[in-house]
């Protein structure tokens, strides 16, 4: 087979959380600073680590702030799901010895807080956090330091993320990149392939066998 390792993006491509990081974002910036953003004026935040992201918002006492956005998270954890689909595929992959991993700009603690008491986190053996490079994505950091935990080689891995972050991410560092159109609401990315559904990528990695 040509890959031996298939990595994932957790947000907007295993798990639908859109709605819990921007309503969990508005109520943290009510909280500090008084001012009401829109839906819209939020979504820049998908996708890339939350201290970039209050950074950009020029967010005074950024580390008491995450915490503050971290516990805000939790009123909403009703509204997260797994995508349909998801736990099927990673079971067949897993099944068919495929190594899988994550790649994700979530912090440690957000990792194991939120995502590791999912059912679908036992299937993945390689995790790389924000906390785990000194670059984020887009740049090359994250997926070069999963391949050297995973000891795989460029040809041997591909990226499935939803954001351009994502995209960006694998093309620096020449890991091919598989967009999960399902999360990311639109296919203008550039990707080697385009899944409309989750089962996608194993025709994908059939081709490739």
């Amino acid at each position: 087979m040509k890959y031996k390792q298939i990595v994932f993006d957790i947000d907007g491509t295993l798990i639908d959380n859109e709605k819990a990081i921007i309503c969990s974002l508005q109520d943290t910036l009510l909280k500090k600073s008084g001012k009401q953003f829109s839906y819209e004026q939020l979504t820049f935040a998908l996708g890339i680590p939350g201290e970039d992201a209050l950074e950009r918002l020029a967010v005074e006492h950024i580390t008491e702030t995450m915490q503050v956005w971290i516990e805000k998270m939790r009123q909403y954890e009703d509204t997260v799901s797994v995508y349909e689909g998801i736990e099927e595929l990673l079971k067949q992959l897993s099944e068919e010895g495929y190594g899988l991993g994550i790649v994700s700009s979530r912090t440690r603690e957000m990792y194991e807080q939120d995502f590791c008491k999912l059912d679908i986190s036992r299937y993945f053996t390689t995790v790389v956090c924000a906390d785990d490079t000194v670059g984020h994505k887009p740049t090359a950091d994250p997926l070069l330091k999963y391949m050297e935990l995973s000891k795989a080689a460029e040809h041997e891995v591909i990226f499935v993320g939803d954001s351009i972050h994502d995209s960006q991410c694998a093309q620096n560092a020449g890991v091919d990149f598989a967009l999960a159109v399902w999360g990311s609401h639109t296919e203008d990315k550039r990707a080697d392939y385009y899944l409309q559904k989750p089962a996608d990528l194993l025709s994908v990695i059939a081709e490739e066998k």
